[in-house]
């Protein structure tokens, strides 16, 4: 199975559908609910719902997900009905394998029902296909559709001495580049509050689009990044971290440890100050990257949105 631990909960939904094709007097059955087996629309209701519930143990890589919603419509013709499944989820992944399950399974439950009454060749299912998903990728863009200028900051002692290499940092950069930032300098810098401050102000003088800080916000007698970095932000954005916080706490009892701050600063640059860690930086991005991408390409000035919505 993929991995999908490490991708953040959104609210997802998909809708799928599928055509039985049967004789007009079957039809007209299923508007009665009087086939030899019972109301077939009911029926067939109640083992769609079933079917989106239990498409883990169905289909082998699927994974589980709880199902917050899960529905079974119909469209009645003169000669054919058609299936619509939708299913609901608040998750890593999608409900797409979950949705055209349910369409097929209640759509199979409507053959059964109304073979008795027809010659096998006279059902046909056709048509099945995904007809809409929401949510995840396809409504939360990870990527900036025009390209932004970045920076990272690492703060560390024994990085900048030399003494261990940095991947957290180096992790953070080829994220932003991924993610469609362009030009994302990167530099590493010992714990001190000066040496931030001069590499703050030249990134805002610059007018960089956003600035991220890597190490300093754990409780060490050493770590000076949040309070230095809290003079700087004239608009706090206090949720980017809180969901930081949230999704790594999923994963690491020790994400409450972070102090990190985030918000806008002069020139309408964003500052977002992560853990030190490689995990949890990466963890903070892929809890806050979609954020990050809407607030730089729909709030800041020029945008669709100018300071933010109208």
């Amino acid at each position: 199975m993929k991995d999908v631990g490490d991708k953040p909960e959104t609210r997802r939904s998909a809708r799928a559908s599928c055509v039985l094709q049967a004789p007009a007097d079957c039809i007209e059955r299923l508007r009665r609910g009087d086939t030899d087996k019972g109301d077939a629309l009911k029926t067939a209701r109640v083992a769609g719902i079933l079917a989106a519930k239990r498409t883990d143990e169905l289909i082998p890589l699927c994974h589980p997900l709880p199902i917050h919603r899960a529905d079974i419509d119909y469209e009645l013709g003169e000669a054919e009905v058609k299936v619509i499944a939708t299913v609901d989820t608040i998750g890593p992944t999608g409900v797409e394998m979950e949705a055209l399950t349910a369409a097929s399974l209640a759509a199979l439950t409507l053959y059964d029902m109304l073979k008795p009454h027809c010659k096998p060749a006279e059902l046909r299912i056709t048509d099945t296909h995904l007809e809409d998903k929401r949510g995840g990728k396809s409504q939360f863009g990870r990527q900036l559709r025009v390209a932004a200028t970045a920076q990272v900051i690492v703060l560390s002692d024994s990085v900048a001495a030399g003494r261990k290499p940095d991947t957290a940092g180096r992790a953070v950069q080829a994220a932003l580049q991924q993610a469609g930032f362009a030009e994302v300098a990167y530099g590493v810098i010992a714990d001190e509050p000066d040496a931030l401050r001069r590499e703050l102000d030249a990134a805002l003088d610059a007018g960089t689009a956003l600035v991220m800080t890597v190490g300093g916000t754990g409780v060490s007698p050493r770590d000076c990044t949040v309070e230095t970095v809290i003079p700087y932000l004239l608009q706090p954005l206090p949720g980017l971290l809180e969901a930081a916080r949230a999704f790594g706490q999923r994963r690491t009892p020790y994400a409450a440890l972070s102090r990190g701050v985030a918000g806008y600063a002069r020139g309408n640059s964003l500052i977002v100050t992560c853990p030190g860690s490689r995990g949890g930086a990466s963890e903070t991005l892929a809890a806050i990257l979609p954020a990050l991408v809407h607030l730089i390409e729909v709030c800041r000035p020029g945008k669709p949105h100018p300071g933010g919505y109208t």
